[in-house]
């Protein structure tokens, strides 16, 4: 079954309101009407009633019909009916009155043969228990055919202003529902070649301007990942082609003519060293993959940091001392952490900083402890990076300005791209800063409970 469309919910969701609340003024209003009626007549059976009453004190029994037609003939829609306290009628002032009438007293609504009546009973002296009864008579049926045919109006005017609603209700709807169309429109045609496509924030009303921005945004994001995603494929070729290229030059050129076993041996040799680069650095990128997708799951392990960055620098020890390079430590904090991945982050970025620190330089990794995380940050004395190009530094296989890469492939830029992973899932942040002919990797790790 198709689904009804957004403006004819609206059209009939304002069609049912306008009936419901033309429904309820026209009964409210038929209440009131009959209600006023109803006081009406009571108000003239009661003033009637004290006429008769009047009429027919100390009045001689051969006067009584004469001075009762005489008070009747002022109304020609009353009647009425005299019976003694036995239940004997007296009098009947007309043949058209019922036989049998409600004795109760007060005022009752009764329909007999087409015709509606207001019957009123009452004593014709108020203080004897065995006065004889008056029952008057009012005829109210053109007050029931003008109720009748008020209700009518009212059922006419329901469907006419449901209708009218309805109609009224569409066009509004259907014109106030134009700028969602609009988003609509644009929102077919975009494509992986037009993501800078954007909505018009300024023409929308209020109440989607919000979503105009928030689809904006999102477009903004894809357009951000989709160009991402352009170079990353882009920096895979670039990076696995010189290798490869590497490799099939080399081969070519061993197979040229036969060799002793010995070059045969060397030329394994070298492109073994090419084939592992490659296996790292495939290695690195499914580590990064899963780091995207949330599956690095980290060990929760009690470390202390001081040791372990003990560790790191004892290894990196002799590189340092070959480039001239100082390395020390300071501060110690405890945490929960897994220490294989962070020891692999912490080695990257002191492997980064001793590439980059000019001899007699120094590296300091400094440890300290807060109330609720803990801040490593590992420094390199040297040539310092420009701000423009701080944000980029966490990208994948991306190198700073050429004075600060090497230019081969034994690095491909990973390596800060992995250390953010593997803080970022033990729910920390990384940041760099450069100033003063210093560089500062920054980690903010959070305590343990």
């Amino acid at each position: 079954m198709r689904r009804l469309s957004l403006s004819s919910r609206l059209a009939l969701l304002f069609a049912a309101c306008t009936a419901v609340v033309s429904l309820f003024a026209g009964v409210l209003f038929s209440r009131a009407s009959e209600a006023h009626f109803v006081e009406l007549d009571q108000q003239l059976l009661d003033g009637k009633l004290i006429g008769l009453r009047r009429a027919l004190q100390d009045v001689q029994p051969g006067q009584r019909e004469a001075r009762l037609a005489d008070e009747l003939s002022r109304q020609a829609d009353l009647a009425l009916r005299i019976t003694d306290s036995d239940g004997q009628r007296w009098y009947d002032s007309s043949t058209q009155i019922p036989t049998d009438l409600p004795k109760q007293s007060g005022l009752v609504t009764v329909s007999q043969a087409g015709t509606d009546y207001r019957v009123l009973n009452a004593p014709l002296y108020p203080d004897k228990t065995d006065s004889p009864q008056l029952t008057l008579l009012l005829d109210i049926t053109h007050h029931q055919h003008f109720l009748q045919r008020m209700q009518h109006l009212i059922w006419l005017t329901v469907g006419l202003s449901a209708l009218a609603t309805a109609l009224l209700g569409a066009w509004a709807a259907r014109s106030g529902l134009r700028p969602l169309r609009r988003m609509s429109a644009i929102a077919r045609g975009i494509s992986a070649q037009s993501l800078n496509a954007r909505l018009p924030e300024a023409q929308m009303p209020p109440e989607l301007a919000e979503m105009a921005h928030s689809f904006n945004a999102m477009l903004g994001r894809l357009d951000d990942s989709f160009q991402r995603l352009s170079a990353f494929s882009a920096d895979i070729a670039h990076e696995l082609r010189t290798p490869l290229s590497n490799l099939l030059t080399h081969t070519q050129v061993t197979l040229t003519r036969p060799r002793p076993i010995e070059d045969y041996r060397e030329a394994l040799h070298s492109n073994l060293e090419e084939l592992q680069w490659m296996a790292q650095l495939v290695n690195d990128m499914l580590y990064l993959a899963k780091a995207d997708h949330g599956l690095l799951m980290p060990k929760r392990e009690a470390l202390e940091l001081a040791d372990e960055s003990d560790v790191l620098l004892e290894f990196f020890a002799p590189l340092a001392e070959d480039a001239g390079v100082t390395l020390s430590r300071e501060g110690h904090a405890r945490i929960e952490g897994d220490r294989s991945m962070l020891r692999r982050a912490l080695s990257n970025l002191l492997d980064n900083a001793l590439r980059f620190t000019p001899a007699a330089g120094s590296v300091r990794l400094s440890i300290v402890d807060q109330p609720h995380a803990v801040q490593v940050s590992v420094e390199n004395s040297g040539d310092g990076i420009s701000a423009d190009l701080l944000p980029r530094l966490f990208d994948r296989f991306y190198r700073a300005d050429p004075a600060r890469q090497e230019g081969s492939s034994e690095h491909a830029g990973l390596g800060l791209a992995i250390t953010q992973s593997i803080v970022r899932a033990h729910g920390g942040q990384i940041r760099c800063e450069s100033a003063a002919g210093w560089t500062r990797f920054v980690i903010e790790l959070p305590k343990g409970e």
